[in-house]
């Protein structure tokens, strides 16, 4: 009997440290999900990371849509120019130096930034949640498919220069007779 009793008092003894380890477990695994969630929600709350953005809007300035797709040039060979404007905005966080490049290339892109010579150049800096529009005009003369790129660079202090930012417009224009 004395045997008996000692066996049941040994598998007592196992069960009870078993119920313990199986709380430890579950106490661990409560402390890992409440760190991911806490985690997650640190990381969530952080401020977001600053953007610029560069953006065409028609030439009454009212839409992002209904730009021009084809150009008819007459039989005299006048320069076909339209309008449209440029908008840049910059949510960096502090003020930024900006300057977009206007190029036009006769049919496709191959690379960006795009390595051709801007037609024109336009600059301004701009503070923390400012927007800049200016009014381009593109003129062209000759018959075929064309690319009018707008890229957006912005200057870099430490390099002392502008840096294109990956930001850019592109707008596919047929000249037709």
């Amino acid at each position: 009997m004395k045997r008996l009793s000692e066996v049941k008092r040994k598998i007592a003894e196992l069960m009870e440290l078993d119920s313990k380890g199986h709380k430890i477990a579950v106490a661990l695994a409560l402390i890992f999900v409440c760190s991911l969630f806490l985690g997650y929600y640190y990381v969530s709350r952080l401020p977001p990371e600053g953007y610029n953005t560069i953006y065409l809007l028609d030439y009454e300035h009212k839409k992002a849509i209904e730009y021009p797709e084809t150009l008819v040039i007459t039989i005299s060979g006048e320069v076909k120019t339209f309008n449209l404007w440029v908008v840049v905005e910059n949510h960096m966080g502090s003020n930024q130096s900006y300057q977009v490049l206007q190029k036009v290339v006769k049919n496709q892109i191959l690379s960006i930034p795009v390595d051709a010579e801007a037609e024109k150049s336009y600059s301004k800096t701009l503070g923390n949640g400012e927007s800049w529009e200016t009014l381009a005009t593109v003129s062209l003369n000759q018959t075929g498919s064309y690319s009018v790129i707008f890229e957006l660079w912005i200057y870099d202090s430490e390099a002392e220069a502008f840096k294109f930012s990956y930001n850019y417009c592109v707008l596919n224009i047929d000249v037709i007779a």
